[in-house]
């Protein structure tokens, strides 16, 4: 799923109600995280429900990351949903430098989740942050 689509159609749902069932239905979208790939390592700290995120550098230059994560939450698959749309595939430079709190805010995501979804978002954010430094760091 395109960014902009997501971002299109949270403008065009106006109900709250909507907008989390098509959160909902875009985390139902994501593939399954392989069973061996869900382990302590893979985990990001600092989310409630547990959340597991591989990356796997693509050769560059510049450098890609290719992302997939999984969670045992259906509100935080969408979550997941989002931050794949802004960031898989991309350049490490570009996420490393990509500030996503821009788009939280637009979608309204920052006046109607819960702090500790929030605090869960910018942990997984801050985790693909990371790995996007790692590879700039191997290049």
């Amino acid at each position: 799923m395109d960014l902009d689509e997501i971002i299109d159609t949270f403008t065009f749902l106006d109900d709250w109600d909507d907008r989390f069932a098509y959160l909902i239905e875009l985390g139902r979208t994501l593939p399954n995280l392989p069973a061996e790939h869900k382990v302590d390592a893979n985990k990001v700290h600092g989310c409630t429900s547990q959340v597991w995120l591989v990356s796997t550098i693509q050769a560059g230059p510049p450098p890609r990351l290719a992302l997939q994560a999984d969670s045992d939450a259906f509100i935080v698959r969408g979550l997941i949903a989002i931050l794949l749309a802004a960031y898989d595939g991309q350049p490490a430079d570009y996420i490393a430098s990509h500030d996503i709190a821009e788009v939280f805010s637009e979608l309204g995501l920052d006046g109607h989740l819960s702090p500790n979804r929030q605090n869960g978002f910018f942990a997984m954010t801050n985790t693909i942050k990371a790995h996007a430094e790692h590879a700039l760091r191997a290049a």
